[in-house]
């Protein structure tokens, strides 16, 4: 994901310009940090407050030029018209968030409110359209019938969540002006590989890394990924 959001910035803006982003959700801050050392200023926002502990711990390990330019922010990516005024940012990050929120369309145009002409909408969820794969590819029949009428799935951590449809969040960013502009797939072939498996040698995870990246930009492949990468654009 950080490859293709590298490629999206890019392609938007020109080479070296410094972006105001703001992350949601920003969990631990790991994308945050990498993009403020690349120069930007970052807003994070997170509602967990051990997650920002983590993330500010993690901050006051960097030196003093990367800290200046990060500010993190308790809060709700549903309120980001309590801390930020319309047209602040030329990115939004809004990356595992989707799958907590109900009725993620409102937040959807919370968070294109957020952005200056032409910014980019950058969203990580979880696939609906693929939730019979992991099922299937374990040998769960029945989780794997249940799953193709359904946009529910357990998490990692045991939470009931939901998952999006492509179909139906290209509407939704049409109708709230940050039209679909590019989409990946992630976790093409990865989905199964447990979480704490460690990552293999760096040849071997070189190649790997090369075959998700392919697959996530090409049909069918990415239209059976475990994620779906969409980037919008406000018009």
């Amino acid at each position: 994901m950080a490859r293709q959001l590298d490629e999206q910035i890019a392609a938007r803006y020109p080479v070296g310009q410094r972006l105001r982003i703001l992350d949601v959700g920003m969990g631990q801050g790991a994308q945050l940090l990498r993009l403020a050392r690349a120069g930007h200023t970052v807003t994070g926002l997170e509602s967990d407050p051990r997650l920002l502990k983590t993330a500010r711990e993690a901050l006051a390990g960097e030196p003093a030029g990367i800290r200046e330019r990060v500010r993190l922010i308790e809060g709700d990516g549903r309120d980001t018209g309590v801390h930020f005024l319309p047209g602040s940012f030329d990115v939004v990050l809004c990356h595992g968030v989707l799958m907590y929120v109900p009725e993620p369309d409102g937040l959807l145009a919370g968070l294109a409110r957020m952005l200056a002409p032409g910014g980019l909408l950058s969203l990580v969820v979880r696939n609906a359209d693929a939730l019979a794969m992991r099922p299937g590819l374990a040998g769960d029949w029945p989780g794997a019938l249940a799953a193709f009428e359904s946009d529910a799935y357990t998490d990692r951590y045991g939470a009931p969540v939901r998952a999006d449809r492509l179909d139906a969040l290209t509407a939704t960013l049409a109708g709230i002006a940050a039209p679909l502009h590019a989409w990946y797939g992630v976790r093409v072939f990865t989905d199964g590989v447990p979480h704490d498996a460690g990552l293999p040698a760096a040849d071997e995870l070189e190649r790997l890394l090369a075959a998700e990246e392919r697959a996530g930009r090409t049909d069918p492949y990415r239209r059976v990924a475990a994620l779906l990468h969409l980037c919008g654009v406000r018009g």
